[in-house]
Order: structure tokens, then sequence, then C-alpha cells
């Protein structure tokens, strides 16, 4: 019970600001009693949400990733562990909500210039391949500065070569993949394949290191497209 009322209270403390100001604005612009009625029930209906999702996570993904990290090192088989990053990484990036709207926004905006499954496929694509290298971090010891420091290098130059409008889309695809989908399972699986190095390793920089594959992965795309 513990568990829920403070999920409960994390979730209306997240909620509270937002609906304040939108009550303030509204106030303001003199909207109808209707208008408030819609937003106070939005409200409601998105703190049930998040309060359903949270639980879930606590009590399903994090536990589950958690258990499937310490799993993998046991086998003895390092490739194996790599393969699963990388399904897992796409897996759970096509289920991130933030990913599957930006990519809606995005098709709508360039007329289905940017069909949504392509947008969708390079981000889920670019995460994969980037939680792979975070595990092979962990795996291998190498320093955390020095990958971000070569991807961002990267970013870069392809911006140099990307169409102008691509960069924006590129820099917000690395924002949505750091949504309540994706980032507790990626943590949980790091924290169980570090869990197995008995200290010697940790899983920090795991979630950067995710959220510089889908901007490489777009920008790409851009270079593509141009």
């Amino acid at each position: 019970m513990k568990d829920l009322r403070d999920t409960l209270k994390e979730v209306v403390y997240s909620i509270l600001p937002i609906t304040i100001v939108g009550i303030i604005i509204m106030m303001a612009l003199r909207l109808s009693s209707e208008d408030y009625i819609r937003f106070v029930g939005g409200v409601v209906l998105v703190c049930l949400g998040l309060f359903l999702f949270f639980i879930g996570s606590k009590i399903g993904i994090v536990p589950v990733g958690e258990l499937i990290g310490e799993y993998l090192p046991n086998t003895g088989k390092w490739s194996l562990i790599i393969l699963f990053g990388l399904f897992l990484g796409f897996a759970v990036t096509v289920a991130e909500p933030d990913v599957q709207v930006l990519a809606a926004q995005v098709d709508l905006a360039s007329g289905g210039a940017v069909p949504k499954i392509i947008l969708v496929s390079a981000v889920g694509i670019g995460v994969a391949v980037f939680v792979a290298i975070a595990l092979i971090r962990l795996i291998k010891g190498t320093a955390l500065s020095y990958l971000l420091l070569i991807s961002y290098i990267l970013v870069l130059v392809l911006a140099l070569f990307t169409p102008a409008n691509f960069v924006p889309i590129a820099l917000d695809s690395g924002g949505v993949t750091t949504g309540p989908m994706m980032v507790p399972f990626i943590l949980a699986l790091g924290v169980g394949v570090a869990s197995v190095f008995s200290g010697k390793r940790d899983s920090f920089g795991f979630v950067a290191l995710a959220s510089v594959g889908p901007i490489l992965a777009v920008l790409i795309l851009g270079v593509l497209y141009s």
C-alpha cells in the first residue's frame, strides 16, 4: 500500500503544476465551463493512466529487465548478451509512446514524405545499436567519456551533410527515447548486467548512450533522403 500511495503522490505532484498553469490560462482567456470540465476530465484520466503505467513498470518492466540482465551473463555467451541488447533496445523503443507521437507528427508535417514507420524504425535501430554498444562498454570496461565524445563528433559531422529540416527531428528523436517505457527497462537491464561484476562495473551512462543512437540514425536517414 505504501508503494501505491507513493506512486500516486508522485503522479499528482508531476501533474499539478501544469494543471494550475492550464487553469490560469483558461481563466485569462475566459473559456466556457464546458472547457473547464473537459480539461479537468483530461487531467484525471492522465493521472489515472500514469498511475497505472508506473505501477505496471515497477511490478513488471523493471524486475524483468533486471532478471534478464542478471541471467544473460551467466550463460557465458557475450554474443548472446549483445544480440538480446539489440532486440530489446529496438522492441522497447518501438513501444515507447513518445516515439510514436513524434513519428506521427513528422509524418503529418512532411505530408507523408517521411512515413511514420520509417522514422520509428530508424529511431529503434539507433537505440538498439547503442544499447549493444553500452553493453559492450560495460563488459569491456571502456571509458564512457570516449564513446560519448566520438558519438557527438559524429553527430556534428553528419549535421553538416544532413538537410536542415532533419536536424531538429534528429535531436528530438534523442529526447523522446528517454520516455517512461524505455528508460526503466534499459536501466534495469544495465543494472542487472553490472551486478554480475560484483561492483567492479556500473551501468552509468546507459541512457546517455542510448539517446545518442537515434540522433545519429535520423541524421543518416536525412543524408539518405537528400
